[in-house]
């Protein structure tokens, strides 16, 4: 596998599915079919004006043999201009099908799509945290769109144009059958072969067409991954290197289009082959009998013409088949998403609804892993009594913030229990859970919008007295005043423009804004200036007046005045107590805090 960022594929990827070839396509049309059954009405009249038209492109031949042989053969000059008419009108109610069909297909096509998009970002939002670490933010992004789009195309115009086509064929058929059987024959000699060359092309695309999709969502992969990061690759000087790296990704892409194009290029000129070689076999055919008197030039004529009808259909259909085959790929990735495991819910039964935190939270041995075996935690034991304030500390990957992550219910424990007021952390349904839980992360996340929509997130409804008051409380006023727009400045993507320390007072506004009864804050400081640690501080003490708080924090100046103070090590629990009594101990937490304050050391050295 060429390329690295966005490069990999997981176990998905590598074949369309568990499923054997065929019964995928019987899944997804199955799964299609329900996507646009709720428009019935709309599917019954493309379906019927499809179905009728069809009859109208074989109609025309039909009334050219009827113009040669009975008023052209005749000099009926009078007849030539009534069927010249019909011919006219034929071809009118032609054009109007045709426009009427595709106008019902495309709705039909954006309807259904636009709820397809719905169930995916309504899934999206479903999926636990984990399902985010293994899929590169490219691979889902071409899903939801490059994929969607794909099939999109087929819906709009491709089935029931494919039934059309198949319709117009059977008349075709028809038609010639009734003129004169045996240069039906004659032109059907050819379709062994086209069928052969349709179903050996069908397979060589299809395998082509799911590499094309692979190559796109590894491209756009990277892409992601790169533009994000463009900073580091300018700063390390890597341009040139992942500059090849994308090239190499981009190659497979390039290459998986070109093998695409190889087939599609022997097939039409071999569809285009056995259309002439079927009219040159009427011709020669016809021939002696038309000088036997045993056919009419007219049916000539209109056999000439029935096999460029013939053949133009199945040109279509090798068109359909192009999108139909990135479709059903597109299709057999859009329903694996959606069949991926939701977050599980509590049942009726077991479902706790917390509206109100009272008593305590309680971690009783509890142990966790990431990857399922190497425990990040190990036999965590404690609590949190309702208003305590307990801070956690410890070296980088003693497992602070994943605590959080596990109360948070972004992933699920492997052993032990966490309890809220008595009731398990598993029984107590999302929506509840996330009202008693706010969490101020150190990486704020901020969405494209105003200032106000983000400070609102959490409830669009909140007053503007409300939020003037919380920023002012916060302290984020000061700077929100001075930006062009004041509460309606527009932030660019990800807070683009802003600076850390704004984006995290922005975050303190939201938090209070929100309202949670357990306040969380995941190395809120560690990122800021000393001026703006200051007023986070003070919005701190804002902040946890009357809540249960959970800090985290590196700098342990942040967490003296905790009520309890819990020092993790290797995702064990070193030590608990409060400032004063760890510091008495000279465990752990004083070497830590002598780290910090390496005054400390020198002053008791010289004592």
């Amino acid at each position: 596998m060429k390329g690295g960022g966005g490069g990999f594929r997981t176990q998905q990827d590598e074949t369309l599915s568990g499923r054997q070839r065929g019964s995928v396509d019987l899944y997804i049309v199955k799964r299609l079919f329900g996507y646009i059954k709720p428009f019935k009405g709309l599917i019954t009249g493309a379906v019927l004006l499809t179905a009728g038209g069809a009859m109208l492109g074989p109609l025309r031949p039909w009334l050219t043999k009827v113009a040669i042989d009975e008023y052209i053969a005749r000099g009926d000059h009078r007849g030539l201009a009534v069927i010249s008419l019909i011919m006219l009108g034929v071809v009118i109610l032609d054009g109007l099908k045709q426009y009427q069909s595709t106008w019902l297909t495309e709705l039909i096509g954006q309807k259904a799509v636009f709820n397809l998009r719905m169930d995916i970002f309504r899934h999206l939002q479903r999926l636990p945290v984990r399902y985010f670490d293994r899929n590169p933010v490219g691979r889902i992004i071409t899903r939801t769109t490059n994929d969607v789009e794909a099939l999109d195309e087929m819906l709009s115009s491709g089935l029931i144009t494919v039934i059309g086509d198949l319709l117009q064929l059977v008349f075709i058929v028809a038609m010639m059958l009734w003129i004169d059987w045996r240069l039906t024959l004659v032109v059907l000699s050819v379709l062994p072969l086209m069928i052969w060359s349709t179903i050996s092309f069908k397979n060589r695309v299809r395998q082509a067409m799911f590499d094309v999709r692979t190559h796109l969502a590894r491209l756009n992969s990277f892409f992601q991954e790169h533009i994000t990061g463009m900073k580091i690759v300018q700063l390390f000087g890597r341009e040139e290197s992942e500059f090849q790296r994308h090239a190499g990704i981009n190659a497979d892409h390039r290459d998986a289009n070109i093998r695409t194009v190889f087939y599609f290029s022997i097939y039409y000129p071999l569809i285009e082959f056995m259309s002439s070689t079927a009219a040159g076999l009427v011709i020669w055919y016809s021939a002696t009998r038309v000088v036997n008197a045993e056919l009419t030039v007219g049916v000539v004529v209109s056999f000439v013409q029935y096999i460029w009808l013939f053949f133009r259909p199945l040109q279509h259909l090798s068109d359909r088949f192009n999108v139909m085959q990135t479709a059903v790929t597109s299709s057999d990735r859009i329903f694996r998403l959606l069949e991926e495991p939701v977050a599980p819910e509590p049942t009726e039964n077991a479902a706790a609804e917390l509206r109100k935190f009272s008593d305590r939270i309680v971690f009783d041995n509890v142990s966790f892993a990431y990857d399922g075996d190497n425990l990040v935690l190990r036999d965590i034991s404690f609590e949190i009594r309702a208003g305590q304030t307990v801070a956690i500390v410890g070296a980088t990957g003693s497992g602070k913030t994943t605590l959080i992550n596990i109360l948070s219910r972004f992933y699920p424990i492997h052993k032990g229990s966490i309890t809220i007021d008595g009731s398990r952390l598993d029984d107590i349904p999302s929506q509840a859970l996330r009202r008693l839980i706010g969490v101020v992360m150190q990486d704020v996340v901020l969405f494209s919008g105003t200032i106000r929509e983000n400070l609102c997130f959490g409830d669009p409804t909140i007053p503007e007295e409300s939020v003037r008051e919380a920023a002012r409380i916060v302290g984020a006023d000061r700077f929100i005043e001075k930006l062009p727009g004041g509460y309606d400045y527009r932030i660019r993507e990800n807070g683009s423009g802003l600076s850390v320390g704004q984006k995290q007072l922005i975050a303190f506004v939201r938090a209070l804004l929100y309202n949670p009864e357990i306040l969380v804050l995941d190395e809120a400081t560690s990122s800021v200036d000393t001026e703006t640690e200051s007023l986070i501080e003070q919005a701190t003490d804002q902040l946890m007046k009357q809540r249960t708080s959970i800090i985290i924090a590196h700098r342990l100046s942040t967490v003296q005045h905790a009520d309890r103070i819990i020092v993790l090590h290797k995702g064990t629990i070193r030590e608990t107590g409060t400032h004063q009594e760890l510091l008495a101990r000279r465990g752990l937490y004083y070497k830590l805090y002598l780290l910090q304050h390496p005054e400390r050391r020198t002053l008791e050295d010289a004592g």
